[in-house]
């Protein structure tokens, strides 16, 4: 009997309309001799609400005490959505990340999980229950209850999929699949098929919203099939999977855009060993995490360090970089927080040569300053005026023959 694991983003049980569209899909499921485990979110907006509400009472909350209130949001839609099913005339029981044997280390608000306990899931499976399971949370070898990150139920269910051996783990969103742009920023933007892993972990860390990285990293370690597909649409979806041969056809898969970013530049710097790990260590000892960076060729003995971080980190960073500045005896900190990140992303990058000087040209073109270049194998950045982004992105798309055939 084949067994599937579904994941329901919060916009999907938004309401009790909603959630009888989803408990009537999830029955249509079972009804096709399946058995069925569910992850649910919290309902719409309520993790933000709940994080505005403890911000109301103090603008440093313990971690422990916000994973708490963070975890009431998951039970509310376990609970509700076990209720419809059961008006409905299907048998389901609810359970909490804890109840279900979700284990994680103690790290509050970023848990990793470390162990999932599968005897009670699987004793009701055997009883023909539908598994309603709260997915972001956890509890940790200190028991105490622990969340998992923002989109921290795409890891719940790729987690559990792959404990329980599912056959496939289908996440369910409020769009139709995985689109080769954002169909906001690119109208004729096309679904994606088949993607892989890489891929969509390049996407990920490039700006677009589709999975949580941490999700994807346990599918590929896993070999686990996730079918993202829409809640309120019987069509296929998009397939993330292994690579295969066949993608190699396709040079570039996708176009990616992010406007949270900062430029950042430490000037003047003296060209010795050690001094770039003393800048960027510093900004790891304070929570900050940098992508792109880029170091000039010294002349005169002293280089310029460039770096992208996020908006949230700004303040932060130029406290630090301050600090540093005095330390190296450089000439001066500048930044620009009007710039945003572009990204090409592929696997038949790997075997097709052109495609950087390719895009560069589509930029150029449109009279598009690059600022700062970043590559990996299946991948390219550039950093761009923020004013400039959602043109580029139109005219990239288009430039590689990504528009709706």
């Amino acid at each position: 009997m084949v067994l599937i694991v579904q994941k329901y983003g919060g916009s999907s049980v938004a309401n009790i309309s909603k959630l009888n569209t989803v408990a009537k899909r999830i029955i249509g499921t079972k009804k096709r001799g399946n058995r069925v485990v569910v992850v649910v979110s919290a309902p719409g907006d309520t993790t933000d609400e709940l994080i505005e509400l403890a911000s109301e009472i103090t603008a440093s909350p313990e971690d422990r005490e916000m994973d708490m209130l963070l975890a009431t949001g998951e039970q509310k839609s376990i609970a509700l959505l076990a209720m419809t099913i059961h008006a409905l005339g299907e048998d389901a029981i609810s359970f909490t990340g804890p109840q279900c044997g979700i284990i994680t280390d103690v790290s509050h608000g970023k848990a990793k999980i470390s162990n999932i306990n599968t005897a009670r899931i699987e004793n009701e499976l055997k009883k023909r229950k539908i598994i309603i399971v709260a997915g972001f949370q956890g509890i940790s070898h200190e028991d105490n209850i622990t969340t998992l990150g923002r989109g921290g139920s795409d890891l719940t269910a790729v987690a559990l999929a792959s404990v329980l051996r599912a056959d496939v783990c289908e996440i369910y969103t409020d769009v139709e699949g995985i689109f080769n742009a954002d169909p906001r920023v690119v109208p004729d933007a096309r679904k994606i098929e088949r993607i892989s892993y890489d891929e969509i972990l390049e996407m990920a860390g490039s700006g677009s919203q589709v999975m949580q990285s941490r999700s994807i990293e346990v599918a590929k370690k896993y070999n686990i099939n996730i079918h993202v597909r829409s809640t309120f649409s019987k069509k296929e979806g998009t397939i993330i999977c292994k690579e295969a041969p066949m993608m190699e056809e396709v040079v570039v898969a996708g176009v990616s855009h992010e406007k949270d970013n900062v430029k950042m530049a430490i000037i003047g710097v003296k060209d010795r060993p050690g001094i770039v790990a003393k800048i960027f260590g510093a900004l790891s000892d304070n929570g900050v995490n940098v992508d792109m960076i880029v170091q000039s060729s010294a002349i005169s003995g002293v280089n310029d360090v460039s770096f992208t971080i996020k908006h949230k980190d700004l303040k932060k960073s130029i406290k630090i970089m301050d600090k540093v500045k005095k330390a190296l005896k450089a000439k001066q900190v500048i930044y620009s927080d009007k710039v945003a990140k572009i990204s090409i992303i592929g696997v038949g990058m790997k075997s097709h040569s052109g495609v950087a000087a390719k895009l560069f040209s589509i930029l150029a073109d449109k009279n598009i300053n690059i600022q700062m270049i970043a590559t990996s194998e299946i991948r390219v950045s550039c950093v761009i005026d923020v004013k400039d982004m959602e043109r580029a992105v139109r005219a990239v798309h288009k430039g590689f023959g990504l528009s709706k055939k």
